[in-house]
């Protein structure tokens, strides 16, 4: 049978961990906290670790890193995690190639999507992920899904703008029929005139034509 390890660390007194005990948000530390201290204070081991809800050999562990950390010794730790997958740098070039965007003539695309990014990842850097690990990452780096729309590479800005002047006419200001001023909308101001429900169910489509007629050329001598 191993014997006892002896506390070695006596900068606290049994007192002084009961207090501490008191304080910690930790349940876990605190338990332990209260075990070392019934040891101090010569309760027996055995005793200490079941009213701490542990064994002996449990027990002993806690006292070696009671001795070699003190109290923060007592706080369970926490599994490190698996190792990310590209480093800070290549997290950093990975960032600007999404901000920058594709090149038509190398990548064959105009806008990347997870797709692409994990075929990207995977050439420049020899590293295998998910579609949905691309997602994350592109949520990590604070980029978002909308984009505008993607702009052929061979469009001609000049020759649109001529385009427009030259084959589009302008519309009449208010949308009505020779430049006059009335709606060509019959959705609520129709429907409250013809007594509600659908009006063309109800009326007729000529007898929605002329409410709607009616309608438009009141809001146009109101001034509206």
């Amino acid at each position: 049978m191993a014997a006892a390890v002896k506390i070695t660390r006596t900068d606290r007194t049994a007192a002084e961990l009961c207090v501490l005990a008191a304080k910690s948000r930790d349940s876990a530390q605190s338990r332990r906290l209260l075990a070392i201290a019934m040891v101090l204070e010569g309760g027996s081991r055995e005793d200490a670790a079941r009213q701490a809800g542990m064994d002996r050999q449990t027990l002993r562990d806690w006292v070696h890193r009671y001795n070699e950390i003190g109290p923060d010794g007592l706080i369970s730790r926490t599994a490190p995690g698996p190792q990310p997958r590209l480093n800070e740098a290549q997290m950093a070039t990975l960032r600007d190639l999404v901000i920058a965007g594709p090149d038509a003539a190398i990548h064959g695309v105009v806008r990347w999507r997870c797709v692409d990014l994990r075929d990207e990842v995977a050439r420049r850097f020899g590293v295998t992920v998910g579609e949905g690990t691309i997602a994350s990452w592109l949520r990590k780096f604070g980029l978002t899904r909308l984009q505008p729309r993607p702009v052929h590479p061979k469009k001609d800005p000049a020759a649109e703008e001529a385009f427009k002047k030259t084959h589009l006419r302008p519309r009449p200001a208010c949308g009505g029929r020779n430049g006059s001023r009335y709606f060509v909308c019959w959705r609520w101001s129709d429907r409250k005139v013809s007594g509600g429900g659908n009006p063309v169910k109800k009326h007729g489509p000529r007898a929605v034509a002329r409410l709607r007629v009616v309608t438009s050329s009141w809001r146009s001598r109101s001034g509206s």
